[in-house]
């Protein structure tokens, strides 16, 4: 009996002893990369011990790490004094609300912040000093180690933001929550939210309940890509909209987690839903439909005393709902071809002393900012609020690339960086065939990570203007959160970092390393992310002297192996450690390889070796800064651009411009033909030119170019010449003005061309 009460004991105590174990550290790899962060000797032990120590003005941060731990361990702090504590503590010298510092030591955690926002920064950076099990209640220990270190904390920008938009598609409160947590999570501390479009009103607006019961439905939606030909449609009524009781259950779950919800509501543009529901609002009074597919609309709201009385009365419910200081308006893609033609606009211009349509849109801007001020409010606007004159107090959201921050921060107006080239998460971040359909384009991981929101063209006072960037998620192309967390992660996590974390410290391979190992935690949150970390870059090395193809990839630790016949790569496939000559047409794939398998998908590349490969060749206009591709060598290196995506890294992309491209051969040489292709996607704003001319050594070897009038996204030209040259000169003039009724209209046309052969 004695024996069997021992064995009993024994094994009672091999039970407790395992529930107890103790959990090593984890290695922190935090995201964003904090300011300073110095490691120091011993652990700090986490379990039912540990004391929680905070003042009533830390109370969402405390209260925030204490369910944290609870629901993901089941450890309850205790709120009382003593040793092996956890302490927030309020620094006063600290001028930054946002700032923070995190300090682990062996009987104590410490945070100090002058404000309970950044006391829950220095959360969010201890909850990724946690095992990832605390993320979806799987850590099943109760005894864990912290490494002992100290963190000094505090973010670049003032403005750290991320949008969607739910008029295209619309999105559940839950996933809206879901995404207000991310931001939250990576430090980011404004949601804009998109809330009305051409295809969908998606907030309550009691006063006028035709934008529920109409503007917020269509009555079916595009299937596939805005480019292809013939569109078709789904045949399926879609929408729906936010109940003012769900908006304020969402900005106060925002608010718990110091995250700013900021509403758009479109004018004058991007309107149609609206004046579907109430077609007075237009310039014509005619019945138009919501809008089913994505683009630019010409029914836009009119500048009638009518029209400002229905919006100050949405805006009065609005501010009602978001407490925000700004109010987002919108202001681009507002076609001027109504107004032209519109007897009140025209009487509107006369009576305010206006010069044009242009004019009369800042006129609009300007009335309702100067409603929105009467509240107590600031307006945001794309930059296109900035023609005709800016809004006195406006913020401008410069999308169109760089230009509109740096006029506006020159004109002492505050600005937030979002340009398309850096900050469009609808564009593909892979040049996979096998990537899910989005608009176009190409953003990768690694230049989102490397936006600078500080234009080089402004001064050290103008830089001051710049508050901060923005990621912003378009969903024409995403029917699902799952998308759109396939879009946005883990793009976002780079902006995090551009926002927050010091440019000094930028270093994307350790960023890369960072990234891999937040996958786990992204796992545990299942959030659908983008892996492309065990995907290849492939780029072609041309000179006079080498010709040769580079394979690299972000994964570090890894073997990459490669074949040049076709044929799929094996773990006996040559490893890859220099570039590879290329002496002729061949097909390159390759794969990341571990010990003992592939990961990931194979890289193809095939690259087609023709008589300008590794020439010299000269551009008459520089490529605009978003759309350098791999620079004029990329248009004669022997790989064709993407056949959907005109952002990829071989199209050049020149806004408005004539150009005049010269490939020098060295030397007199035979030539066949010379053929080039234009990218066609006019929803992009993108025009293959009618003609282009090809001209040789003398003026009397000069060929004409045709494009054959074509809807097509790709559109070719060649030329078969059988002669002899050194010199081939392309003449490729821009299409001009885009015209009525396109996306963009009224403005200049971008020209985009691919890999010019020379056979």
């Amino acid at each position: 009996m004695q024996n069997k009460k021992l064995t009993l004991c024994l094994l009672l105590s091999v039970l407790f002893s395992c529930n107890k174990k103790l959990v090593p550290s984890v290695e922190p790899m935090i995201i964003p990369q904090p300011s300073k962060l110095e490691f120091a000797n011993g652990d700090f032990i986490l379990s039912d011990e540990t004391q929680l120590i905070a003042s009533e003005g830390f109370k969402i941060a405390s209260e925030y790490l204490k369910a944290f731990i609870l629901e993901g361990s089941g450890i309850s702090l205790k709120e009382s004094t003593g040793v092996n504590t956890i302490s927030f503590v309020k620094e006063e010298n600290f001028t930054n609300p946002e700032a923070y510092t995190l300090e682990v030591s062996e009987d104590k955690i410490t945070i100090s912040a002058l404000s309970d926002k950044g006391a829950f920064y220095a959360v969010q950076s201890l909850r990724q000093l946690l095992p990832v099990g605390f993320e979806n209640n799987t850590f099943a220990n109760k005894k864990l180690a912290v490494k002992c270190l100290k963190i000094e904390d505090a973010p670049q920008f003032p403005y750290r933001g991320m949008h969607l938009d739910v008029g295209r598609h619309m999105f559940s409160v839950d996933f809206i929550k879901k995404y207000i947590d991310a931001l939250a999570m990576l430090k980011l501390n404004t949601f804009h939210w998109h809330l009305t479009e051409d295809q969908g009103w998606r907030i309550e607006i009691k006063k006028y309940p035709k934008l529920q019961e109409i503007a917020a439905f269509r009555s079916e939606t595009l299937i596939g890509h805005y480019d292809s030909q013939p569109q078709l449609f789904d045949g399926k009524r879609y929408g729906g909209y936010y109940t003012q009781e769900e908006i304020k259950e969402v900005v106060a779950y925002a608010t718990e987690r110091f995250v700013t919800v900021i509403p758009e509501i479109e004018l004058p543009g991007h309107s149609q839903a609206a004046i579907a529901a109430y077609p007075e609002l237009g310039c014509t009074g005619e019945q138009v439909e919501v809008a089913k597919k994505g683009g630019v609309y010409e029914n836009i709201y009119c500048s009638k005393e009518e029209t400002f009385t229905f919006l100050e009365n949405v805006f009065d419910e609005v501010l009602a709902l978001f407490p925000s200081e700004y109010i987002h308006i919108g202001g681009d893609e507002a076609p001027k071809t109504h107004w032209k033609n519109c007897a009140a606009c025209k009487q509107r211009i006369q009576d305010e002393g206006l010069k044009d349509e242009h004019e009369l849109q800042s006129y609009f801007i300007s009335r309702i900012e100067k409603y929105l001020n009467s509240k107590g409010r600031q307006i945001i606007g794309w930059d296109e609020i900035l023609e005709g004159g800016l809004a006195p107090n406006a913020t401008v959201m410069s999308w169109r690339g760089f230009n509109g921050a740096i006029q506006a921060a020159k004109q002492q107006h505050q600005v937030i960086l979002t340009p398309g080239s850096h900050c469009y998460f609808d564009h593909y971040q892979s040049e996979d065939k096998a990537e899910p359909l989005a608009i176009g384009g190409y953003l990768p991981l690694e230049k989102v990570y490397g936006l600078n929101p500080i234009p080089e063209e402004l001064s050290p006072e103008e830089a001051k203007y710049v508050l901060g960037a923005q990621g912003n998620v378009w969903t024409e192309y995403m029917q699902s959160s799952k998308k759109v967390e396939y879009m946005v992660f883990p793009r976002i996590l780079a902006l995090s970092e551009v926002v927050w974390s010091s440019p000094t410290q930028k270093n994307y391979k350790e960023f890369a390393a960072r990234v891999e190992n937040f996958h786990k935690r992204l796992d545990a949150l299942e959030i659908n992310y983008a892996n492309h970390f065990y995907e290849i870059e492939g780029s072609m090395i041309t000179s006079e002297d080498q010709v040769a193809f580079q394979l690299e990839t972000a994964s570090q630790g890894k073997t990459i192996r490669y074949t040049k016949d076709g044929s799929e790569p094996n773990l006996q496939a040559e490893i890859y450690t220099k570039p590879i000559p290329i002496t002729e047409s061949t097909t390159i794939k390759a794969s990341v390889f571990n010990d003992v398998e592939a990961l990931g998908k194979t890289f193809t590349q095939e690259i087609l070796v023709h008589k300008a490969v590794g020439k010299k060749i000269t551009i008459n206009k520089k490529p605009n800064p978003a759309y350098l591709g791999s620079g004029a060598s990329g248009l004669i290196n022997g790989i064709a651009g993407s056949d959907t995506r005109f952002n990829d890294k071989q199209w050049l992309g020149f806004w408005g411009e004539d150009i005049e491209i010269t490939i020098d051969l060295g030397k007199e040489t035979a030539i066949q033909s010379v053929e080039t292709r234009f990218h066609n996607g006019n929803v992009n704003w993108i025009y293959a030119p009618k003609e282009g001319t090809v001209v040789f050594d003398t003026a009397e070897e000069k060929q004409q170019l045709k494009s054959p009038i074509s809807e097509e996204l790709i559109v070719p030209m060649k030329v078969e010449k059988s002669t002899k040259t050194r010199f081939i000169k392309l003449l490729i003039p821009n299409f001009g003005i885009i015209p009525h009724g396109k996306a963009g209209a009224g403005n200049k046309a971008w020209t985009f061309i691919d890999e010019i052969i020379v056979k």
